[in-house]
């Protein structure tokens, strides 16, 4: 690999993942994910305070914003600026004031403490190194009864393999978030291992857990 083409790499590999999450692709994304049924399963509706954790630029936040409605507020968290600047001008087109958009750290998303109804932490949980701090974190934004829901995506090759292989492919099986969650003693209430596939491919699963503050 030539030098100008290593340069290219690494200047552009970061914006990959942003690219991947534009409101271009919100209406396909649509077709294979259902954020109602996620927000069935969490418990989440009219009135509830939520956090988005790994907002990116809004898909799942602008939907938690129309979900919970003017007597709720979301919370959307991340830990790149241009991102949270582009989720401000979304959340202005669509005129939805009911959103605190905050700049969080790696190991703290900066929640508001027993606040919270539940924590949303979306295709984002393989990405965390400080994973248990940040857990405990969360627990502490929760009300009493409050639900953490992690979603993520398992791709079939890596299925079965350590921890650290799955994350390098940017996956997690359940089993380990299972475990951590049990470590910081949340309360699992809710687990689908195959709740679609992600971007329509079969090789990646999408499961879900949530589990409780108690």
């Amino acid at each position: 690999m030539n030098y100008l083409l290593k340069f290219l790499v690494l200047v552009l590999l970061p914006t990959i993942g942003f690219a991947q999450y534009s409101e271009y692709d919100w209406s396909e994304r649509d077709t294979w994910m259902n954020p109602s049924d996620i927000f069935e399963k969490a418990g989440i509706k009219k009135g509830s305070f939520v956090a988005d954790i790994g907002c990116h630029v809004g898909y799942l936040s602008v939907h938690l914003a129309k979900e919970v409605g003017k007597g709720g507020r979301v919370f959307a968290v991340d830990v790149r600026e241009d991102r949270l600047e582009s989720l401000k001008e979304n959340l202005k087109t669509r005129a939805l004031n009911n959103v605190n958009v905050v700049l969080g750290d790696y190991n703290n998303p900066k929640l508001p403490m027993e606040t919270l109804d539940a924590v949303v932490i979306m295709d984002t949980y393989h990405e965390m190194e400080d994973y248990m701090t940040i857990l405990k974190h969360v627990k502490v934004a929760l009300k009493s009864g409050g639900r953490i829901v992690i979603i993520e995506k398992l791709k079939s090759r890596i299925k079965g393999k350590s921890r650290d292989i799955q994350t390098d492919a940017h996956s997690l099986g359940s089993k380990y978030v299972k475990r951590e969650l049990k470590k910081v003693g949340f309360k699992l209430t809710y687990e689908n291992n195959d709740m679609g596939d992600w971007e329509n491919d079969s090789d990646k699963v999408i499961w879900m857990l949530v589990a409780k503050k108690i």
